[in-house]
């Protein structure tokens, strides 16, 4: 895995986001993943979000496809696409836990794409289901558990033999588990990540709650 030094790292993350970036015009794709027990915790549990009740089994869901830029990533894109309407977010929930969550994806990331918000949530459909495959012990954590992040992208490179080291980053809230993020090209084929996405979380373990 690409290791950056602090003060690089600090350098990068004080780089503009560049939010007036123009739709269709990026690099590549991040996929991120959220372990949603962990952000039911952090921020679900708060909001009452149905999505966190108990009995829900959930583990992994696709929190949105981001375009990046080989440095830093566009935003907010102005796009003559129109939105999505209410049925095509609500589609989204069995992968992305709230149709909130997919319209939010599609105004701040789907825009700068430059795809139409069905062909953007397409796409992020089959970056989900036919690129990764999660791996089947996460369907097993019944109870929480304190895990060092390199145990699970092993068990993401040993499920998908496809991806390397270096295009999979796995990020921490605080103490806890936050994301799996794989970096993908424009035609959804892992690549490796950029250096403005690669966040490894620092902690030698790291909470991974138990599905609800």
């Amino acid at each position: 895995m690409l290791r950056l030094c602090p003060i690089l790292l600090m350098l990068l993350s004080a780089l503009p986001v560049r939010a007036d970036g123009k739709a269709g015009e990026f690099d590549y794709y991040v996929l991120s993943l959220s372990w949603e027990p962990n952000w039911c915790a952090l921020t679900g549990d708060a909001r009452g979000d149905p999505q966190c009740d108990a009995g829900t089994g959930t583990g992994f869901i696709v929190h949105g496809l981001w375009p990046q830029y080989k440095v830093g990533y566009p935003s907010d894109c102005f796009t003559t696409e129109a939105d999505p309407s209410r049925a095509d977010t609500a589609a989204m929930v069995n992968i992305m836990g709230g149709a909130g969550l997919a319209f939010y994806e599609w105004k701040k990331h789907g825009r700068c794409t430059g795809l139409s918000s069905d062909a953007y949530f397409e796409t992020l459909r089959r970056a989900f289901f036919l690129n990764v495959t999660i791996p089947p012990l996460f369907g097993q954590v019944t109870r929480d558990l304190q895990v060092p992040p390199l145990v699970i992208q092993d068990a993401f490179l040993e499920s998908n033999p496809q991806l390397s080291p270096d295009s999979i980053t796995i990020t921490c809230d605080g103490a806890m588990i936050e994301e799996v993020r794989i970096c993908l090209t424009k035609e959804l084929a892992p690549r490796d990540c950029g250096m403005y996405v690669v966040d490894d979380c620092k902690r030698k373990e790291a909470a991974l709650n138990a599905l609800r």
